[in-house]
């Protein structure tokens, strides 16, 4: 049975820091509650599932604009790579903190990003 999410994160928290991963798998008719036992390996799978499938879509496919406006400020140094699948969409996302827009995106998805230290885009 093929999996409706199978997302795989791959977190560095600074250039040269240790590489975080984590998997996010949910096969249909599983309950996020039990996605923890059939591969998942985040700390909390169900508020990462929650937050993929309400965010998910506008994330991973809706493209930037380009004449959006985004504050000029500096969240930090992380960067999350995501790459999987979605419903049967392929994703290849990379998340960081480099200015308001992007902050917004990676908020969006925190709990898919573990819970590590400075995942949560908190500056």
């Amino acid at each position: 049975m093929t999996a409706d999410v199978d997302l795989t994160v791959r977190l560095t928290e600074a250039p040269g820091a240790p590489e975080h991963e984590f998997r996010l798998v949910v096969r249909h008719g599983i309950t996020p509650q039990a996605a923890a036992m059939q591969g998942s390996t985040l700390p909390d799978p169900a508020a990462a599932l929650a937050a993929v499938e309400r965010f998910g879509h506008e994330v991973f496919f809706v493209p930037r604009r380009r004449d959006m406006m985004c504050t000029q400020q500096y969240g930090g140094p992380q960067v999350a790579m995501v790459t999987g699948t979605f419903h049967g969409r392929p994703v290849h996302s990379r998340f960081s903190l480099t200015d308001g827009c992007e902050i917004a995106r990676w908020r969006s998805l925190a709990p898919l990003f573990g819970g590590t230290p400075g995942s949560t885009g908190q500056t």
